[in-house]
């Protein structure tokens, strides 16, 4: 048997790709995908303890706690992007420094329940209003800084689903190699 890699660890769903189109069913999928992302990312902490959260997910990782804490950050963020695309003529948003967000101290040393209950209101929210959209509004885009391409809202949500999946899986293949019950 091969161990696992750094870079397994680090992507443990795959790195995300950018889809060029979305279909209907498939952004369907994605929607409930997003809707079911704060309930499964709860299911992945659950009953941990302190010390098990703020146990990296990998060797020079983030905490458990720090990942909670930066989905919602993250997520937060991308709804912000998604309100500016719907109302702006594809705007120009500002990123954010994830790396140094994740070591502030709230981020540290908090415990997760606000954040967890923040993304369960904030997709609440989000999931709603994506639902309500017609076709032709998840070709709307935004512009990030770093990255040539403006974004659809269909790429954005195809991201943001995954994002949710992949921390997600950070945590829960911690507590398979950990083996935390």
């Amino acid at each position: 048997m091969n161990p696992i890699s750094s870079q397994d660890l680090r992507y443990p769903i795959g790195k995300f790709t950018r889809p060029e189109s979305v279909s209907a069913e498939e952004r369907a999928e994605l929607l409930e995908v997003l809707a079911a992302t704060p309930s499964l990312l709860r299911g992945a902490v659950v009953g941990l303890s302190d010390e098990q959260l703020d146990t990296p997910y990998r060797p020079g990782g983030w905490t458990v706690r720090q990942v909670v804490h930066h989905v919602a950050d993250s997520h937060v963020n991308s709804y912000i992007r998604t309100r500016l695309a719907l109302t702006e003529d594809n705007p120009l948003i500002r990123p954010y420094e994830q790396a140094k967000w994740a070591e502030l101290p709230d981020a540290r040393t908090l415990f997760i329940e606000p954040s967890l209950a923040l993304l369960e209101n904030l997709h609440a929210r989000w999931v709603a209003l994506l639902s309500s959209l017609n076709p032709e509004d998840y070709a709307r885009t935004f512009r990030h800084p770093e990255y040539p391409a403006p974004m659809t809202l269909d790429a954005n949500l195809a991201l943001y689903a995954w994002h949710g999946m992949h921390h997600t899986a950070h945590i829960t293949g911690l507590r398979k190699r950990m083996g935390w019950k």
